[in-house]
């Protein structure tokens, strides 16, 4: 593949506060890379016009995880007891990021930390904490070896993720303690646990490819089937978008 077909995919990173440094676990890149993608890196700066210049610049946004919390009064909850560290920058650029991404139908993989910033910035709210909120629940914080499947989620009949995982169930892997609760608007819930709680999503509208998924597949990207089938479909409606940004560029030069 030539790199000019290669699709830039904006990466928001994360921030460890210990050192002030920004960073990125290596897997979402080399992830996206092997798909055919560019992995671009998005520094923690919460201005609106860094983030419009980078998202001008991209063909796909990659939400990752993150080892802090969504903060609850941005959907309009007091903070429960459980509530883990929360990240006021890595908040905001998710949320501008998303909020570049919309009109412009930018395609969108979120993952674990990045579906519940796609969910709240769509109006959605979130579980703060699963174990001391959610009765009966899973354990959804699973440990090391972290790549390892430890439960099944329940697909929805005729969504793209039951397309790409090939049936009605599929084994993931679980690192959070948070979930969605109410759903945001354009979003559909296309997989559960076996406890009932959310583990994806999607944007039912036609004209966009946005997908959110709770489990980490960048960390399994190299041996399972699914999450090799999510990062190529991404990164293929990235190459798809790009190519429709250029022929709208040329469209106008030509006008």
């Amino acid at each position: 593949m030539k790199r000019q077909e290669r699709p830039r995919i904006g990466i928001t990173m994360r921030l460890e506060l210990e050192t002030n440094r920004f960073y990125l676990a290596r897997y979402y890149s080399e992830a996206v890379e092997a798909a055919g993608g560019l992995p671009v890196h998005v520094s923690l700066i919460p201005n609106r016009e860094y983030i419009a210049g980078v998202m001008a610049g991209i063909d796909g946004l990659l939400l990752p995880g993150s080892d802090s919390d969504m903060d609850p009064l941005r959907y309009g909850h007091e903070p429960q007891p459980q509530l883990g560290s929360v990240h006021p920058e890595k908040d905001a650029t998710d949320l501008l990021a998303l909020e570049e991404a919309e009109p412009c139908a930018t395609p969108v993989f979120a993952i674990c930390f990045g579906i519940q910033s796609l969910n709240v910035f769509r109006g959605g709210t979130l579980i703060q904490d699963i174990p001391s909120q959610h009765s009966n629940a899973i354990n959804h914080n699973q440990g090391a070896p972290r790549e390892r499947h430890s439960h099944r989620v329940r697909i929805l009949d005729g969504s793209l993720l039951h397309q790409l995982a090939g049936g009605a169930t599929a084994s993931v892997n679980s690192h959070h303690h948070q979930a969605i609760d109410t759903l945001g608007r354009e979003l559909v819930a296309t997989a559960w646990a076996s406890d009932g709680l959310v583990e994806a999503v999607e944007d039912p509208r036609s004209d966009r490819f946005v997908v959110g998924v709770q489990w980490h597949p960048e960390l399994a990207w190299e041996r399972d089937p699914l999450s090799q089938a999510l990062f190529a479909r991404f990164v293929d409606e990235a190459r798809n978008f790009a190519g429709t940004k250029q022929k709208q560029n040329e469209d106008a030069v030509n006008a």
